[in-house]
């Protein structure tokens, strides 16, 4: 019976583990912009790259 205490116990801390990280990260602005990832992938990398090369021609 008292392994169920220290697996309650231990469930417990490592919920408040997880709200504590979710809180954190939010308050950091983990998650302030969730348009703009998921449209970077659909614009084309057609400029030249900051070291002076030319992406390669896909055909």
């Amino acid at each position: 019976m008292t392994i169920l205490y220290f697996l309650i116990g231990c469930s417990v801390l490592l919920a408040l583990g997880f709200l504590g990280a979710f809180f954190w990260a939010q308050g950091n602005g983990q998650n302030d912009d969730l348009f703009t990832p998921s449209m970077r992938m659909l614009i084309e990398d057609d400029e030249e790259k900051p070291d002076g090369t030319e992406p390669p021609d896909e055909k």
